[in-house]
C-alpha cells in the first residue's frame, strides 16, 4: 500500500451488479488496478469514454473523506491500522436507494429517503482520521474555487482541507465529467432504463475503502474495511 501520492476513503459498492456496471460505465476497475470495456449503449451524446473522462481515474465510489496527502511522521501503515480500528466502531447504514440526479453540471447517483445516518458516518471518518492528513499546499487550496464556496464551506476547507464535510457532506458516486443541459438530458434517458433496476431497492453501506493514487493519477482500491461496531 506504499508509494502513493494520495489516499483517501471512499465508499466502493461492492461485487455486484451495481459496481460491475460502475466500473466498466468508467472504464476503470480501481480494484483489479486495470481498465475495462465501457458498455456498448446506444442513443449517447458522446461516447462513454468521453463522457466519463474526467472521473474515469478516480473508480467507481462515493467520496467519504476526500484524497490527502500524508502528514509528516504518518505513513500507511498507521493509517491502515486506524482505518481497521475506526471500522469496528462503526455501524452499517441502510439507504433506501440511489437515484440518477444531475449535481452541478454532471451526472451521478445520489441517495433516497433519510441521509442523516449516512453523514454522520462521513463525519466520523472525516474527524477520526484528519491527523492523517497533511495541511492543503495554497495551490490545493486554490483547486477548490473558494471564492464560489459559501462561508461555512470556506471554514470547512481551512479545517478539514474539503469544503463538502459535515452538515455540507453530499454523497454521490460521479459517473460523468460535466454536460451541457441538452447532452445531461440524453445521458439521463439512456442510463435511466438501466440503471433503475440496479439502484430502485435498499442498499446497506457496511464497508468503505482505503483508495491511494498512483503516480499515473488512477486511484486504486487498495483495502476494503468492514463496518462492524
Amino acid at each position: 500500500m506504499e508509494g502513493y501520492r494520495r489516499y483517501a476513503i471512499y465508499f466502493a459498492p461492492e461485487e455486484g451488479a451495481l459496481g460491475d456496471f460502475g466500473k466498466a460505465w468508467l472504464g476503470w476497475d480501481a480494484e483489479a488496478g486495470a481498465p475495462r470495456a465501457h458498455p456498448r449503449l446506444r442513443g449517447l451524446p458522446r461516447p462513454v469514454e468521453d463522457l466519463t473522462e474526467v472521473p474515469r481515474k478516480y473508480g467507481f465510489h462515493a467520496t467519504v473523506k476526500a484524497p490527502f496527502r500524508l502528514a509528516e511522521g504518518s505513513d500507511i501503515g498507521l493509517l491502515h491500522a486506524s482505518a481497521v480500528a475506526l471500522s469496528g466502531q462503526l455501524r452499517p447504514v441502510l439507504i433506501e436507494g440511489l437515484r440518477l440526479s444531475l449535481q452541478s453540471g454532471f451526472l451521478a447517483l445520489t441517495p433516497r429517503g433519510d441521509t442523516r445516518a449516512l453523514a454522520a458516518l462521513a463525519g466520523s471518518v472525516v474527524e477520526a482520521l484528519d491527523g492523517f492528513r497533511a495541511p492543503p499546499t495554497a495551490a490545493e487550496l486554490a483547486r477548490r474555487n473558494p471564492d464560489r464556496l459559501s462561508a461555512r464551506q470556506r471554514k470547512l476547507l481551512e479545517k478539514w482541507g474539503y469544503p463538502y464535510v459535515m452538515e455540507e457532506y453530499r454523497f454521490h458516486l460521479t459517473l460523468t465529467g460535466p454536460l451541457k443541459p441538452p447532452e445531461a438530458d440524453a445521458t439521463r434517458m439512456v442510463l435511466g432504463p438501466v440503471l433503475d433496476p440496479l439502484i430502485d431497492r435498499p442498499i446497506r453501506i457496511r464497508s468503505l475503502c482505503l483508495f491511494g493514487e498512483a503516480e499515473d493519477g488512477k486511484f486504486h482500491n487498495l483495502h476494503r474495511y468492514r463496518l462492524s461496531g
